[in-house]
């Protein structure tokens, strides 16, 4: 029996109308809809056969290209053999996965630090689990997060996410929120440095906590705060107050782990800095859904004197996916890819900057780019309007974006990390034309 399936836009849009919760209809940017029918490494094609340079990577789940020919060869492979395997039984390609990813953690001065991999069913589960680990291990409820952070949807990642936007009714407590380092538009001014928003941890500590917590959440480059990156000193300062105040540090590499930031692995590693526990999924397996929490070994055994449990955390599918992401990263570059490519990015976003008033700042590094819209450079009113319009014409124009930030006016650039040196300069004009037409419309 064959499915039949409509890829009329008009019956699309009319099934999601009529079927999809209010909750899930909301998430859709675009003044017109699209559906997407096929991919291939950093290009989309939509229905009618229109091709796309997508630098959204499905909101940075495509790593190293879509539809990658090692992924889905290693994913079919598997799925023909065994779909799915719970984890009350052992298979082996989750449990070399899970070798495969402690082997590219930090291993500490001393070459002793042991760490083990509990995966599950996204990131916010993940975030969840280490939520609950922190607290588990340290004993203390208190967590710190990030006021621009967004860690997920589910009840706890909601808890330390910062936006009143991405955050509903009924959250867990005991979270206290901190001033994020924020170089371009922060509370202590345009370039900082890392100083000032240390201190502010332990006025946090000391003011909004009982001065023990079980730690903090950081997010090592903000993503849907609109690439926000840690200054110098930031990640291994906030570990040093949160593990004088009886916490963990829990690094969030969601959106910036696996070579995505160019020069490390990690976006930790930018700092020096050696997590308690780092969180992980999206690019983790390319689009498979996964999630995974990598811990310090002596920081994840107590978790085992109570049930815990994630249906399909470990699938065999997705972890031969994660397997064969590993094996692209390592083989063909794609870290190195993001660091040069994504440079030559970011100068031509410069350049635009030079040209476009509109432009208050372009930042990130790798293929972990924004650019930051505002009304007036000097007063850096947000610009969502401009925001919008330069997004819509981008569109328009064949590239996918995502409207970011907390105020919606940053454009994020997350594309898989196989867009190419040629992707830059068709990448820039466009933008250079969206946003010549939205001053024009202005």
């Amino acid at each position: 029996m064959t499915l039949q399936t409509s890829w009329s836009l008009e019956d699309t849009a009319a099934r999601r109308d009529r079927y999809y919760a209010a909750s899930q209809r909301k998430f859709v940017p675009f003044r017109d809809p699209m559906v997407f029918r096929r991919g291939q490494m950093q290009y989309l094609w939509d229905q009618d056969g229109r091709k796309y340079t997508d630098l959204l990577g499905m909101n940075v789940c495509v790593s190293v290209g879509h539809s990658h020919p090692v992924v889905v060869k290693a994913a079919m492979e598997q799925a023909q053999e065994l779909t799915h395997c719970t984890t009350m039984f052992y298979h082996p390609v989750p449990a070399h996965f899970a070798e495969e990813l402690a082997n590219t953690m930090p291993k500490g001065p001393k070459g002793d630090i042991e760490w083990v991999v509990h995966f599950t069913n996204s990131g916010s589960e993940a975030i969840d689990l280490a939520m609950a680990m922190a607290r588990g291990y340290t004993g203390n409820l208190d967590l710190l997060a990030l006021r621009t952070a967004y860690h997920g949807p589910t009840s706890a990642a909601q808890s330390v996410t910062g936006i009143a936007g991405w955050r509903h009714p009924g959250m867990p407590g005991n979270v206290a929120f901190v001033a994020e380092p924020n170089q371009y538009r922060g509370i202590f001014g345009q370039n900082a440095g890392a100083a000032p928003y240390l201190d502010e941890i332990e006025r946090v500590i000391q003011t909004s906590t009982t001065g023990r917590i079980a730690g903090m959440l950081v997010e090592s480059v903000q993503g849907y705060g609109g690439i926000i990156e840690m200054p110098p000193g930031y990640m291994s300062g906030a570990a040093e107050r949160v593990r004088a105040a009886g916490g963990l540090y829990i690094a969030d590499e969601v959106q910036s782990g696996f070579g995505r930031t160019g020069d490390h692995m990690w976006g930790f590693e930018a700092d020096g800095v050696i997590p308690d526990i780092v969180v992980m999924a999206k690019g983790i397996s390319n689009g498979f859904p996964l999630g995974a929490v990598v811990a310090r070994k002596e920081i994840a055994a107590p978790m085992a004197e109570k049930f815990m449990f994630h249906t399909y955390g470990a699938n065999p599918t997705s972890c031969a996916a994660g397997r064969a992401v590993l094996q692209i990263i390592r083989e063909d570059k794609v870290q190195e890819n993001a660091r040069v490519v994504g440079g030559a990015l970011l100068k031509r976003l410069h350049a635009l900057k030079e040209r476009h008033s509109a432009i208050g700042d372009v930042r990130g590094r790798g293929l972990m780019l924004a650019i930051e819209m505002v009304k007036d450079p000097a007063t850096k009113a947000p610009d969502a309007q401009t925001t919008s319009a330069v997004f819509e014409a981008c569109r328009q124009a064949g590239l996918i974006l995502s409207k970011s930030g907390p105020f919606q006016s940053c454009l994020r650039m997350v594309p898989p990390m196989c867009l190419s040196m040629e992707d830059v300069d068709d990448v820039a004009q466009k933008l250079d034309a969206a946003f010549t037409n939205a001053a024009r419309a202005r």
